[in-house]
């Protein structure tokens, strides 16, 4: 039997480290949450012994009015995982088709397979963008499509014209889930204004995270919205209990902190655009990604062959392309390093 105390030292020696230049396959914030926040959730600690809302609708309320439409629209669940999850189990059932890209965010296929769901697959183009019309068409008999716009893995993204027309040409009862976890790295005239958008297609949920730019994925916070009939129904799919205490602290928190958080994805746009002039510098190419990190696709050499024995942590998928999460400066000179060796 572990004594406590080796225990505890064992648990708290194995919570991830804060800043680690080497931890690239993520995508999470390579910075710790900003000091306003994590003073905030100081405020949570003596709270412990209290269960937090039965449901969270100040939660819910705060990011309603912060994104500016009715609470009755949010949705919120243990990251933007939590929100898909509720999302599945309200609309669909055993058998159902759910249509995505390949390659795509790892939990897609997953979650499909939790709900029992039948996948339909449509490969990326040559420059890692959705298929649109591929999709629309695979779509004509599914319940759910999964779109994530920044791509992941790519970072790339279609323009507002081409996702609304891809809209018009689906049922009007098929679900898109319309994945928006690094929306916040985007420019202002790349973003779709989600709010108009959920109004004039009664069947979207855009889904969103605190994971990414605002740096709480140990937190799990996500939350989506839609169509008020659709909210209503997703909101019946809210586990009790189910967000913690510290969710709305956290989230207030970084709501009041918008101006340093700015800076923060500022910096992490400018670091990916560094690292990818300098791939290119070196031959290599990247898609043209507008998230917190790079997509290379296969290359002359096998990535894994690459990065072997670098010690970085990146992802790799099986069409022979490789994610990496952008860091601090210092690992962007790891993944130079790697590459310029292998060169």
């Amino acid at each position: 039997m572990v004594a406590p105390r080796t225990a505890l030292l064992d648990a708290v020696g194995a919570l991830p480290q804060a800043v680690n230049p080497f931890a690239l396959s993520l995508n999470e914030c390579p910075f710790p949450p900003l000091p306003a926040v994590r003073s905030a959730l100081r405020a949570c600690d003596e709270a412990a012994n209290r269960y937090p809302e039965f449901l969270p609708q100040r939660l819910r309320s705060l990011i309603a009015d912060h994104d500016g439409m009715a609470e009755e629209q949010v949705i919120v669940g243990a990251g933007a995982t939590g929100v898909i999850m509720q999302v599945l189990h309200a609309v669909t059932s055993p058998g159902d088709t759910m249509v995505m890209a390949e390659p795509t965010f790892d939990g897609y296929p997953i979650f499909a397979q939790m709900a029992r769901l039948r996948t339909v697959t449509v490969p990326l183009d040559e420059h890692g963008r959705h298929d649109l019309d591929a999709m629309a068409e695979a779509a004509k008999t599914a319940r759910v499509v999964a779109v994530c716009r920044p791509h992941n893995p790519t970072g790339t993204i279609e323009s507002v014209i081409e996702i609304e027309r891809f809209l018009t040409r689906l049922p009007e009862d098929t679900v898109v889930l319309l994945d928006e976890a690094y929306v916040e790295f985007l420019a202002a005239e790349q973003c779709i204004d989600g709010p108009s958008l959920v109004a004039r297609f009664g069947n979207v949920v855009v889904v969103r995270t605190f994971s990414k730019a605002y740096g709480l994925a140990g937190l799990r916070i996500g939350y989506g919205f839609c169509a008020p009939d659709l909210g209503r129904q997703l909101w019946r799919m809210q586990l009790p209990f189910g967000i913690g205490l510290s969710a709305q602290v956290a989230v207030a928190a970084s709501y009041d902190a918008e101006n340093q958080l700015r800076q923060r994805i500022r910096m992490i746009a400018a670091e990916r655009r560094y690292l990818q002039m300098r791939l290119r510098a070196l031959g290599v190419y990247s898609t043209d990604g507008q998230a917190n990190f790079l997509y290379l696709p296969a290359g002359s050499s096998p990535w894994p062959e690459v990065f072997d024995g670098t010690g970085l942590q990146l992802r790799y998928y099986t069409d022979g392309g490789v994610r990496i999460t952008i860091g601090a400066r210092q690992s962007t000179r790891a993944v130079l390093s790697a590459v310029t060796a292998a060169a």
